[in-house]
């Protein structure tokens, strides 16, 4: 499974990646605004990227690697988190019990900010989800001063709808489609 854009290959996760998600997940400022805020060791990191891996591979999607053509350098991850909307936990589709939101989300590296990478990768993302997965409705999940990643949001086309209480933090829903009956 590959998507591509005019910049970027957009491809599953691998064990191979550690090396450089582990650097961008160190980095305190990458991570600020990323799940309940932080940096996070190695050991977390090969944890996180174990759960992505096994998670595409149940589901059929999930995160992937964008990397850039130009010299295949891993710039950041983009992709597609399975919510439990009842609690605000994430889960993978076979693990669900009730109704569930889909979030568009993306990581780079802070030395690749600024370069549109987010908003070209998460676009191919967002097409992906709509058109071959078949998803009526998309969601970011965003602290409200990320002001980068609200303009990634409204450039996909998705508005504030609500608010996410994740971990004691208040977050901003933003959504694309229609908000589904609970």
């Amino acid at each position: 499974m590959r998507l591509e854009t005019e910049r970027l290959s957009l491809r599953p996760l691998s064990l191979d990646d550690l090396d450089v998600i582990a650097g961008f997940v160190a980095d305190p400022e990458t991570m600020r605004y990323i799940g309940t805020g932080g940096a996070r060791t190695r050991e977390q990191a090969r944890n996180t990227l174990d759960w992505m891996i096994e998670t595409f591979e149940r589901q059929g999607f999930g995160h992937l690697g964008v990397e850039r053509k130009v010299d295949g350098a891993l710039v950041g991850r983009t992709g597609l988190n399975v919510w439990s909307p009842g609690d605000w936990s994430i889960t993978r589709l076979d693990e669900a019990d009730g109704p569930v939101e889909i979030e568009i989300a993306y990581l780079f590296g802070r030395e690749h900010w600024g370069q549109g990478f987010a908003t070209e990768a998460a676009t191919a993302v967002r097409d992906w989800a709509l058109g071959e997965l078949g998803f009526e409705r998309l969601i970011a999940l965003i602290y409200p001063d990320n002001v980068r990643s609200i303009g990634v949001a409204r450039n996909l086309g998705m508005e504030p709808e609500g608010e996410a209480d994740l971990g004691g933090n208040r977050l901003t829903v933003y959504a694309l489609g229609k908000t589904p009956a609970r």
